[in-house]
């Protein structure tokens, strides 16, 4: 059965909408406005090879906080409306990225229950003309709409482009992980029978 999603969000603030193919080649197709974003999303697609569409219109004459908030809510719906029962995935992915003189972790748990830690500084407010927070935004959005534990650690770094990207690609790295087919269980990853 194929791991498919496509969600659409429409405010006064934005327009999104993301599809998904879980079980796909790391193709990533993304038009948000936002340079950097795009960039992201392109690498999470490929570590965690999945088939990624995105395209989102947003109020960027404000700034780019809604639009990569949106973004984040969409894909996250998106991986939980993919996931359907979770019958026989792993449930629990991690990962420890290095990407130059950056070693970030992410690990994370589809358990049904959002939580988010972020322990990461960056060097720098700014990324090109993309703000820092905003990494932050986009995986709190995320976790809360997919209902997953999230735990990410920068350990150390420099560069703060190279923190963005190694936090990117070890949650893509750990997504696939998590999601992948489990050959050993059989129905839901969980003692509770649901998740």
């Amino acid at each position: 059965m194929a791991r498919i999603a496509k969600i659409e969000r429409k405010t006064a603030e934005t327009t999104a909408s993301v599809e998904l193919q879980l079980d796909g080649g790391g193709r990533g197709q993304v038009s948000t406005g936002v340079g950097f974003l795009d960039h992201m999303l392109v690498l999470l697609s490929k570590h965690g090879a999945f088939d990624l569409v995105v395209e989102a219109h947003g109020d960027l004459h404000v700034d780019q906080h809604h639009t990569v908030e949106d973004v984040g809510i969409c894909l996250g719906q998106a991986f939980r409306k993919a996931l359907g029962d979770k019958a026989g995935i792993r449930r629990f992915g991690h990962f420890t990225l290095p990407m130059e003189e950056t070693l970030a972790t992410s690990a994370l748990d589809l358990g049904g229950r959002a939580y988010f830690v972020f322990q990461a500084d960056f060097p720098s407010p700014k990324i090109g003309e993309f703000d820092s927070e905003l990494v932050s935004d986009f995986w709190q959005a995320f976790a809360a709409n997919v209902l997953c534990n999230l735990h990410v650690v920068v350990h150390h770094g420099r560069n703060s482009h190279h923190i963005a990207e190694a936090i990117f690609k070890a949650t893509g790295r750990a997504l696939r992980m998590a999601v992948e087919p489990d050959p050993r269980m059989s129905g839901v990853p969980s003692t509770k029978g649901t998740l």
